[in-house]
Formats: structure tokens, C-alpha cells, sequence
């Protein structure tokens, strides 16, 4: 008979017991119990509305349940303070950059250390060796002196990934890292991620509208609409009888997979 010690157990990060979340007195979230284990990439689908990004924000201790628990790290999500917070890396959905806006690449990574030294500390030599360190992570260590305006969309997001890992994370959260970059992009953008995922080891839980392009790069996938509708193996989650339930009929079937009509990638 073969025992296991409890170091050989998973270790929770993430940890929802029957959370349930409002906005504007709207549920966003509902009796939501799921456990993300330390090294783990969980791509994150459901259709708009669905509270895909209202579980980053909980993560993120921006919001707090309305009812059950949420544990991070090793304490209760409402008893997050700043070492905490500056352990969990942040890419939010890609908004509109202002492409005149005079802020250089590598002035755009250094502002990743914010979240560990204060807002208003001086970076530092450590500073800025973990901001080079963070741009060579991505590729793009030999564009620091670029303004970030000028960059591609698919560059602008390693950059911003770039920002993300400067705080050194343990934990990323990305919300839509391909929206608005083109198809080739978008797959070299997810290699990047799961590159980073395995060398770097993080835990990554990565929110996306496209279930045909996370699913081959995930150890999970979660399905929200609401509630948690399913979790477990792309292979298991991403059944027409399971996604029918969710999408109807915004799901179309084609030859490479599912297509989801109408999303808009607003979670």
C-alpha cells in the first residue's frame, strides 16, 4: 500500500468555496467552487456576460463575495495585502493606446515593479535588470528604447506581458491577450505564454472568447456562464452537448472545431 505525504499533495493557490459575486446588484458569479493548483495553466471560456472577467477581479481582490470564500496564497482574499497582491501578475483586455503618447518601451515594463516597490519608489538597478530581464523573457529585449506607440499590436502584447512578469509574479492573469492582433499573432502571442508557463513555472489562468485556440495549450479548461458549468479536460469540456447548453445557437460547428457567433469578447 502506497501513502502519500501531504507535500505530495497539490498545492491550492486559487481557492472558491460557494463564492457567489454582484455588480451593480446583478449576479456575476454564483456558488462558485473551484481550486486552481500551483503550476497550473486554466484557460477560462463562457459566453459574454458569463463572469470570465469577474473571477480575474476576485482573484485580483478587487471585489469580494457576496457570500462563501475565496482563498489566495494562504489567506482570505479581503486579507490580501500588498506582498500578496504584488505576487499575482495582471494582463487586462487590450484597450486603445494612444500611439503619440512618449513612454518607451522599457519606461513601459519598469511600471511593472509599481506593485512591489509603491507606486512612488525610484526604480533601481534591481528594477531595471528585472524590467531587461522580463523583455528578454518575451523577445523583445533589443526594442527598450522603442516608444511603445509605434510598436505592433502583437508586440505591444509582449510588451505588456513583459510588464506582468517584471513584478515577478507566481500567478498571471491574462483577459484576452489575443483580442485585436491578428491570426498568426495570436498564435505566436500563446506560444510565448505557454513558453513562459513552462520555464518560468507560473500558474496561469488565462480568460478567451477562441475555445479552438487555448484548448490544445491548457492542463484545464473552466466553462462559466454565471455559474461553474464545467471544468476539467479541453477534451471533456469542449462537447457539443455541454456547449450547446451555454452558447445555443451562437455555437456553430465547422470543420476545425467550434466557432462562438457574436462574442464580443466582454466577459
Amino acid at each position: 500500500m502506497t501513502t502519500h505525504r501531504a507535500e505530495d499533495q497539490p498545492r491550492h493557490v486559487v481557492a472558491f468555496s460557494h463564492a457567489t459575486y454582484t455588480l451593480s446588484h446583478t449576479t456575476a458569479l454564483e456558488d462558485i467552487s473551484l481550486e486552481i493548483n500551483e503550476g497550473e495553466f486554466v484557460g477560462v471560456i463562457g459566453p459574454n456576460g458569463s463572469g470570465k472577467t469577474t473571477i480575474l477581479r476576485a482573484i485580483l481582490g478587487l471585489i469580494l463575495p457576496r457570500t462563501g470564500t475565496l482563498q489566495i496564497f494562504d489567506c482570505a482574499c479581503e486579507n490580501l495585502r500588498c506582498h500578496h497582491r504584488a505576487r499575482i501578475g495582471y494582463l487586462p483586455q487590450k484597450g486603445k493606446i494612444d500611439r503619440n503618447f512618449p513612454i518607451t518601451v522599457l519606461e513601459t515594463v519598469i511600471m511593472g515593479r509599481y506593485g512591489v516597490r509603491g507606486l512612488f519608489h525610484r526604480s533601481g538597478k534591481e528594477d531595471m535588470a528585472i524590467a531587461l530581464q522580463a523583455l528578454e523573457d518575451v523577445g523583445m529585449r533589443d526594442f527598450q528604447n522603442h516608444p511603445f506607440g509605434q510598436l505592433s499590436g502583437g508586440q505591444q502584447q509582449r510588451i505588456l506581458i513583459a510588464r506582468a512578469l517584471a513584478q515577478q509574479p507566481q500567478v498571471l492573469l491574462l483577459d484576452e491577450p489575443t483580442t485585436g492582433i491578428d491570426t498568426t499573432t495570436q498564435h505566436t502571442v500563446l506560444e510565448l505564454i505557454r513558453r513562459l508557463h513552462r520555464e518560468l513555472q507560473l500558474t496561469i489562468l488565462l480568460v478567451t472568447h477562441d475555445i479552438n485556440l487555448i484548448s490544445p495549450l491548457v492542463d484545464r479548461l473552466v466553462l462559466l456562464n454565471t455559474n461553474l458549468f464545467a471544468d476539467g479536460h479541453p477534451k471533456d469540456v469542449l462537447r457539443y452537448d455541454i456547449l450547446s447548453q451555454v452558447y445555443g445557437s451562437e455555437l456553430i460547428v465547422t470543420d476545425n472545431g467550434y466557432v462562438i457567433g457574436g462574442d464580443s469578447h466582454h466577459g
